[in-house]
């Protein structure tokens, strides 16, 4: 939430290219998503291995690869959402796989594969499952349509998905059981993390001072999404929840905070130890927790037109990829489309960056499967094998960056379409690296042409927002006495709000060609909206705290989690 004088806006935008390649810091569980896809993977493909029948390996594949889901979300939140990805993953196939057994029309086909694409797309953003979003969705789906299919096969390879599927189901839940509050106990410790960074940035440094707060507002709403996401209250959850207290207070007031008690609380919620026990007292800044867990959900659709622009670029561009890869003369043109489909983020910016890193990784990746598949022709085992390792090094590696992922994805890929029969490797890598170029410049070349002109109107909208919640929150602060809870909703409401308008900030900045943005007004709304922030977090550590446990509490106490 930026609080320094903001630049001129420019109506075209340049695209860059220093640091789209850079390596960043990998996940904290870099490790789960790597380890749930072989586990999830690895079962059917031994099986089907073993029955002699890996020309099946494409359908368990489909249902396998719902286990890289949702794997930040809460465990009851993550049964929900895995379960909408199996069902989300399995419509698309059977839509696929029907439309293949009826026609063989390959423009029919592109087109029906758009279609699915952009649906996905939307359907993904809107919900916000995260990463992978819809690009292993549109792979299964794309490749389905050119997979050869007769109509009654159509069930048993259904069956065959809908069945590994639940596997994936299984392998996602299954850490629930050694640690059942691990998602929002790392959430938490995210969010102490960026207010201790927060508090220790010099006021100084007016542009370093407004990432680092933006940053650990973003971190403290992501952790009361998470928290407000795992269904009963339990003990630790409310530890929690006192925990994210804190950060607000440190955010509120970085001058009084204490940054390495925030970082050992962080520390301590890493490990399987107990919930750190921030404060025995203090209740009543957690009551508007239930209120708003008794609130209705924002519907689906409110949530789908705002990203309209994206879900046109999706179907308008990897159409025409397909088109043009079909004109081509190439006999896979769903990997152009699904190289489309790869490119399409929040702006333009965003996407040529994702389309630098999509050609590299896997113009990369087609030298890695060259150099692999002598290996995996030598026997059906080892061409499952090199498959699973590859999935394993693309979970691992695409957190830091998505090219380096793409070098383990490609071959993989590639991997798969051996599965059905053995095939020269010059000819799978020529029309791969075809693919590639035609999709990412067909694709950004769409990107270019369908403007997101809304992007300056929902600014207006993320700052009406602001408003409304800042004068929520400023009523309910001159009242002697507000109703309980209500505070603590209105400064939550409020908190959602200001990050809201950030990220809508960001996504209309990346646009290259756009009305001026009122910057004037953004920095305004923001700056007005964490003063009453801070204001509603005084107001409540002022009647809620004992005076002797602001800063000084050593409690070490914890509740088991």
């Amino acid at each position: 939430m930026s609080s320094a004088t903001p630049a001129p806006t420019r109506r075209v935008r340049r695209l860059p290219l220093t640091g789209v390649l850079r390596l960043g810091r990998p996940s904290d569980i870099w490790f789960k998503p790597a380890l749930s896809a072989v586990a999830s993977v690895a079962p059917p493909n031994l099986t089907l291995l073993a029955l002699g029948r890996l020309d099946l390996a494409m359908y368990t594949m489909a249902g396998s690869l719902c286990a890289l889901y949702a794997h930040n979300k809460p465990y009851a939140a993550r049964a929900r959402a895995l379960v909408w990805v199996v069902l989300g993953m399995i419509g698309g196939l059977a839509v696929a796989l029907v439309t293949d057994s009826l026609t063989t029309n390959a423009v029919v086909l592109v087109t029906v594969g758009a279609a699915l694409a952009a649906v996905q797309k939307g359907l993904c953003d809107a919900t916000r499952i995260g990463p992978p979003g819809n690009v292993v969705l549109t792979f299964i789906s794309s490749a389905s349509l050119f997979a050869p299919q007769a109509l009654g096969q159509v069930p048993g390879h259904l069956t065959l998905a809908a069945v590994a599927g639940a596997w994936a189901w299984l392998v996602g839940m299954a850490p629930a059981l050694v640690r059942p509050h691990g998602p929002e106990r790392r959430a938490t410790a995210h969010a102490l993390n960026a207010a201790a960074t927060y508090a220790a940035t010099p006021g100084t440094d007016d542009t370093a001072h407004a990432r680092a707060r933006a940053a650990a507002a973003a971190a403290i709403h992501a952790a009361w999404q998470s928290l407000l996401a795992t269904g009963a209250r339990t003990a630790p959850r409310i530890a929690l929840e006192r925990l994210v207290v804190r950060a607000e207070v440190a955010l509120a007031a970085p001058a009084d905070a204490d940054p390495e008690r925030l970082r050992a609380w962080a520390r301590d919620l890493r490990g399987r130890g107990p919930v750190p026990q921030a404060d025995d007292a203090a209740v009543a800044e957690l009551l508007g927790v239930d209120a708003e867990l008794a609130a209705p959900a924002r519907p689906l659709w409110t949530r789908l037109g705002p990203l309209t622009p994206l879900v046109l670029r999706t179907a308008i561009g990897c159409a025409l990829a397909g088109y043009v890869s079909l004109a081509l003369g190439v006999g896979r043109p769903y990997w152009a489309l699904v190289t489309a489909a790869s490119l399409y983020q929040a702006n333009i910016t965003l996407t040529w960056g994702r389309g630098v890193q999509r050609v590299v990784g896997n113009l990369a990746g087609v030298l890695v499967f060259a150099a692999v598949v002598p290996f995996a022709h030598a026997h059906p085992a080892a061409l499952v094998l090199c498959c699973l390792a590859f999935n394993f090094g693309a979970e691992a590696l695409i957190g830091r960056n998505y090219w380096l992922g793409s070098v383990c994805v490609t071959p993989m890929a590639l991997l798969i379409t051996e599965f059905a029969r053995a095939q020269q490797p010059g000819e799978l890598i020529t029309e791969r690296v075809v693919d590639t170029l035609v999709g990412a410049l067909v694709g950004l070349a769409a990107a270019a042409v369908v403007t997101n002109r809304r992007a300056t109107d929902r600014i207006e909208e993320a700052l009406t927002g602001v408003e409304q919640a800042r004068e929520r929150a400023a009523r309910l602060l001159a009242e002697p006495a507000p109703a309980p809870g209500t505070l603590e909703s209105a400064h939550r409401a409020l908190a959602a709000a200001l990050v809201e308008l950030r990220a809508t900030v960001d996504a209309a900045s990346g646009e290259w060609w756009q009305r001026a943005l009122p910057q004037e007004r953004v920095v305004f709304a923001e700056r007005s909206g964490h003063r009453t922030l801070a204001a509603t977090v005084r107001r409540r550590e002022s009647h809620s705290w004992p005076a002797a446990d602001r800063r000084t509490d050593g409690k070490t106490e914890g509740v088991r989690g």
